[in-house]
């Protein structure tokens, strides 16, 4: 099987679609999921109107057995992944004090270890494969509005900087992109200028953390 295959973890409309279709008119064929086949549906067609062929798989990040059918899924769909994209995460608003030990938990599930489990799950389907993470500047600057969230991105870190020092002798690249700002449209922080960076990374394979960041 020549064609390279992209997963996307955590797939939406914004990071990810873009980040589909960056790898997918590059030749990758992308494999999606994402809890809601109605929205995967869309990504599908979306993807197809541009010529390029995906497939969404329906899964909760959040649970651990869910995830793993999913991927179990896509493996046998494509045999193989060559990039993985890790990118779900909670945005919830919510200081340190608010949070309960269960509010914390269940959203470091999405947050982090959801990543985790990604990953242990595709790295038997891989060689000289990409790990991709999304990363956000609340794990060097975390916001007590949003504590959770803070928390799970400085996991996120610290998990691919793990991943990294263990994964790198075996020929698969980990890295994660810190973005440093809000994503939105028609700013530098465009899904867009994202979906570049990810791809550059997967070409580059240099650097385990860039800073994504406006000069």
């Amino acid at each position: 099987m020549s064609e390279k295959v992209l997963l996307i973890v955590g797939a939406g409309p914004g990071i990810s679609l873009s980040t589909a279709r960056k790898f997918g008119n590059k030749g990758f064929k992308i494999a999606l999921i994402a809890r809601r086949l109605q929205a995967l549906q869309q990504y599908e067609a979306e993807l197809s109107r541009e010529g390029i062929e995906s497939k969404g798989f329906s899964g909760d990040v959040s649970s651990p057995e869910s995830l793993k059918t999913a991927i179990d899924s896509v493996i046998k769909t494509y045999g193989k992944v060559d990039v993985l994209l890790y990118n779900a995460a909670v945005l919830k608003p919510g200081k340190p004090t608010e949070l309960t030990a269960d509010d914390l938990i269940n959203e470091f599930k999405i947050n982090v270890s959801g990543a985790l489990t990604s990953v242990k799950e595709v790295l038997p389907h891989m060689e000289k494969g990409t790990i991709l993470l999304t990363g956000g500047g609340l794990a060097l600057y975390p916001n007590a509005d949003l504590a959770s969230l803070s928390i799970g991105k400085a996991g996120i870190r610290s998990l691919a900087y793990s991943l990294h020092q263990e994964l790198s002798p075996k020929d698969i690249y980990v890295g994660t992109l810190t973005i440093k700002g809000f994503v939105q449209e028609g700013t530098y922080f465009s899904p867009k200028n994202i979906a570049n960076t990810f791809f550059s990374m997967y070409e580059n394979q240099t650097e385990t953390e860039i800073m994504f960041e406006e000069k």
